[in-house]
């Protein structure tokens, strides 16, 4: 069957409309005077009266307003296409949104105009930036088993020789040693296991989050006189596969910073959903919050905001959930309180 379309025969109006890429005619000062269908989803906008004539630089990002108006200028004056560059835009409900943007001529009449089109790449960033930091966890990680198996030579042959002094010369000193020579061991050993995950030969079964989760609150009871518990389950009966207890001691951990993160009387709420192919885990505290600086850092082995911590119960949970697929993020705000939220896959 021989089909052949004429350029006449298309509707160039219709293919700009549905096109994949939003696409916007301004003006030099900046107005849009066009903005198919798919730039109004982007921007979360109902109707075209919202976005019509009113100024692009309401959207876009004021860290990129200069470099905005110099393209736009280029592509009016010098009529030349502007390349392919990555910006921000801001959209109607406040949420940022990473995109690719490249301009050119649009001529009507005597009347030059910029086009503008612009990708969604919010997805594409994301995903760059979870590659990223799963590259990275996994060379601190290598560092990390390294210096631990160097480390943990000698101190063992410090342990076998504090052994034989203790039975020769017996001394509350060797005592307290010993104690802290136990600790640099079992930290040895939490860093050992952070740092190579996949060593684990525990299998992949059925999980019932819910159930683990009301099964762990339990183990705090002792602590919880001055902290409001408060659990928001829904789709409760979905099961997710993966390693029980690597996943256990991940929400172990998130619970008990959480619970050291509240130093008075304060909240802790844990939520529990499924949306889009994926289990959402929140775990929330009223507690002291982290300064955005830190945040990036999270876990990193050896990164804590606690005087006393060694970041390696956090590094446990980062790495646990890349290994299930998953992804983890923090929002955090100093004084008010700290959300973790995970999102694991259904299969």
């Amino acid at each position: 069957m021989d089909i052949r379309i004429q350029s006449t025969d298309i509707d160039f109006q219709q293919l700009i409309e549905y096109s994949l890429n939003s696409i916007l005619i301004i003006e030099k000062e900046g107005h849009i005077l066009y903005c198919n269908k798919v730039c109004l989803n982007l921007l979360n906008v109902a109707t075209h009266e919202e976005v019509l004539y009113k100024s692009w630089y309401r959207f876009l990002h004021p860290d990129f307003h200069d470099v905005f108006k110099e393209r736009l200028k280029r592509v009016l004056e010098e009529q030349e296409a502007a390349e392919l560059i990555e910006q921000r835009i801001i959209r109607n409900d406040g949420e940022f949104i990473e995109i690719e943007v490249m301009s050119a001529p649009y001529y009507l009449g005597d009347e030059v105009f910029a086009q503008v089109i612009i990708q969604d790449i919010t997805h594409r960033k994301l995903a760059e930036k979870l590659l990223n930091e799963g590259e990275k966890l996994s060379a601190i990680g290598q560092i990390a088993a390294s210096i631990a198996h160097e480390v943990k030579n000698p101190l063992t042959t410090v342990k076998g020789f504090l052994q034989l002094l203790k039975e020769s010369r017996p001394h509350s000193y060797l005592d307290i040693m010993e104690t802290e020579l136990e600790k640099a061991f079992n930290t040895l050993q939490n860093l050992l296991q952070v740092s190579k995950p996949d060593l684990d030969d525990e299998p992949f079964v059925p999980i019932d989050i819910c159930k683990e989760l009301a099964s762990l609150l339990f183990l705090f009871q002792g602590r919880l006189y001055n902290v409001e518990i408060e659990m928001d389950a829904i789709d409760s009966k979905r099961l997710i596969i993966g390693k029980r207890n690597l996943l256990l001691k991940a929400l172990f951990n998130l619970i008990k910073n959480a619970l050291e993160a509240v130093e008075d009387k304060g909240k802790i709420k844990i939520e529990h959903y499924f949306d889009e192919g994926y289990i959402h885990i929140k775990v929330s505290d009223t507690g002291v919050g982290i300064p955005e600086e830190q945040l990036k850092q999270l876990g990193n082995p050896f990164f804590s905001t606690k005087n006393e911590g060694t970041g390696l119960g956090l590094t446990q949970v980062f790495a646990t959930i890349r290994e299930h697929r998953g992804t983890i993020s923090v929002q955090s705000i100093v004084g008010k309180g700290t959300t973790f939220h995970i999102k694991l896959p259904l299969n």
